[in-house]
């Protein structure tokens, strides 16, 4: 499915848990303010960022009071510079204070994964390569940064556990075999994408014979990546697994290899330093 339709299927219901979650029984200490007072505000970057979180910011104070009105200076895969204002926000004072510690963590934490993201994405500029996220997600929040990742230049892998075959090691040996595992998925599934993961130049051979769509090489040295990219000849795609990081991604992605898997886009996000503060009228 589209991440995109299921980002709009999924936030309004993902949003309300997290309000539920912090509000519980009411909110006590915005009880000291008036119902009536009404109030200006502006979030700040405190770090050098690529913003993602938009809809989450905006759906955040629609469901709190419908009185408040969002001005965005930066859209998603806007990249910002310390001290900018990223957002300007009008309405009732406590709707804007019972919302922003939910609405901060949406967005601080999607734009740490852009971040990452377009840093990784920068680095094979210019290389025919596509960096794909994995599963290794924040639970309950899978579709959220998958979405982040696209906004910092980088692709998504399957969504999870039911829009692609990713026929592993232990999937293997519980079949008995890559040609019998892949065979099966054959039958029940014509037509989806079948991804096996080879750990020899040997599984290699019988993922190609299988004719898998993908073919995941993982933990492959550089030279025995090269040496599959040679024997794969372009029957399947070449997806690279495994001790990636910032200093070996290029000299991986010169390999010839489709596509570059890291699980650090999603699992070892920062989150950007960011900050509400009202202004005065």
């Amino acid at each position: 499915m589209n991440t995109k339709v299921l980002l709009e299927k999924h936030i309004h219901t993902i949003v309300a848990t997290a309000l539920a979650e912090d509000i519980g029984t009411g909110d006590v200490t915005v009880q000291l303010i008036p119902e009536q007072t009404m109030a200006r505000a502006r979030v700040i970057s405190r770090d050098r960022a690529v913003i993602c979180g938009v809809d989450w910011v905006n759906s955040v104070f629609a469901q709190l009071s419908p009185g408040v009105d969002i001005k965005w200076l930066v859209k998603d895969g806007g990249s910002v510079a310390p001290d900018q204002t990223i957002l300007e926000l009008s309405g009732p004072a406590r709707a804007l204070l019972t919302g922003e510690r939910c609405a901060l963590n949406f967005l601080q934490t999607l734009s740490g994964t852009a971040t990452i993201c377009r840093r990784y994405a920068d680095l094979v500029k210019g290389s025919k390569v596509k960096l794909l996220d994995t599963r290794k997600t924040i639970p309950g929040l899978r579709v959220a940064q998958k979405y982040a990742v696209t906004c910092g230049g980088c692709f998504n892998h399957r969504i999870g556990l039911y829009d692609a075959f990713l026929i592993k090691e232990n999937h293997i040996a519980a079949c008995g075999s890559i040609a019998l595992a892949v065979s099966k998925a054959k039958q029940i599934s014509p037509g989806k994408t079948i991804e096996v993961e080879v750990e020899s130049l040997a599984e290699l051979e019988q993922a190609l014979g299988a004719k898998a769509d993908i073919i995941m090489l993982d933990n492959f040295s550089l030279g025995a990546m090269r040496n599959a990219v040679d024997l794969t000849g372009g029957r399947a795609k070449l997806e690279a697994s495994g001790g990636i990081s910032e200093q070996n991604i290029l000299s991986i992605a010169d390999t010839g290899v489709d596509f570059i898997s890291i699980g650090a886009l999603t699992k070892d996000c920062k989150a950007v330093d960011l900050s509400m503060r009202f202004v005065p009228d």
